[in-house]
């Protein structure tokens, strides 16, 4: 059982978070004191195994969890914030629980990806998370050159002390006047909000040490090379030929290019030599 966290205020936990964290057999944890602290906080007293899991020993730890869920017992993973496996443990024990055929269900709850697409004012019907860009300029800057006309909004989380190097190197790849926001402490006491072109919030973030959990969201490329049917349907072959599935490569080249994957899937099928 994944079960998200509150990522600011305590009010934001659910009922149900509540109710697995008195119940479980066990509760693995990326940070055990945080989790404590949370269960103060929450006034619900963990009835069952504490267990230490973050990204240092999930592939060790589990092994240990997977036999517990195969011998009928409840284990629920919770991360520091927000939803386990995004950008924090899970993603592999999920992985293991389900080649082993293993349940595996989620208490869904408080996201910042979420959070911040939501409250970035730009589009939000297609987006796609990018997670914590490259830390190495070089490789920051390569990152983002390939994402230099992806169409859908783009979110990132970042870490305070590089968060005006990631939106100079932002305003290089996509453009000064690409609109962009920086949200930082969502949820908490002192939430803060920051829109405009990347230029201004370069300037911002120079200007002051930024402080807290930060989530930028960047809008998509809207002038971007629109490529005929033709261009894309040769594209889809050229991964064919290469050995890629027919099925695969239109879902892919459909995803970039922002069209429907059926008319792509019907062009490439009737263009392919019988």
């Amino acid at each position: 059982m994944l079960a998200a966290t509150p990522i600011g205020n305590t009010e934001d936990a659910s009922a149900h978070l509540r109710r697995l964290l008195a119940e479980a057999d066990v509760v693995a944890a990326e940070d055990t004191r945080r989790l404590r602290a949370l269960a103060a906080r929450l006034g619900v007293e963990i009835g069952g195994r504490v267990l230490s899991f973050h990204e240092h020993n999930e592939v060790e730890r589990s092994a240990e969890v997977l036999a517990v869920v195969a011998g009928g017992g409840t284990v629920v993973v919770v991360t520091d914030a927000g939803m386990p496996a995004v950008s924090d443990p899970g993603f592999r024990v999920v992985g293991a629980a389900v080649a082993a055929g293993l349940p595996v269900t989620a208490a869904p709850g408080p996201s910042a990806v979420l959070t911040a697409l939501a409250l970035s004012g730009l589009p939000t019907d297609r987006f796609c998370f990018e997670g914590f860009p490259p830390r190495k300029p070089g490789e920051r800057a390569r990152a983002f050159e390939l994402l230099a006309d992806e169409r859908r909004t783009m979110v990132f989380f970042e870490a305070p002390h590089r968060l005006d190097d990631t939106l100079a190197a932002m305003a290089v790849a996509f453009g000064a006047d690409r609109p962009a926001a920086v949200c930082r402490e969502l949820t908490k006491t002192y939430e803060e909000i920051v829109r405009g072109p990347l230029a201004d919030l370069v300037a911002w973030a120079s200007a002051d040490q930024v402080r807290g959990e930060i989530v930028v969201v960047v809008g998509g490329a809207v002038n971007a090379v629109e490529l005929s049917t033709a261009d894309l349907v040769a594209e889809v072959l050229s991964r064919t030929d290469a050995g890629d599935r027919l099925k695969d490569a239109v879902a892919e080249v459909a995803a970039a290019a922002g069209v429907p994957k059926r008319d792509l899937y019907a062009a490439a099928l009737a263009a392919k030599p019988r």
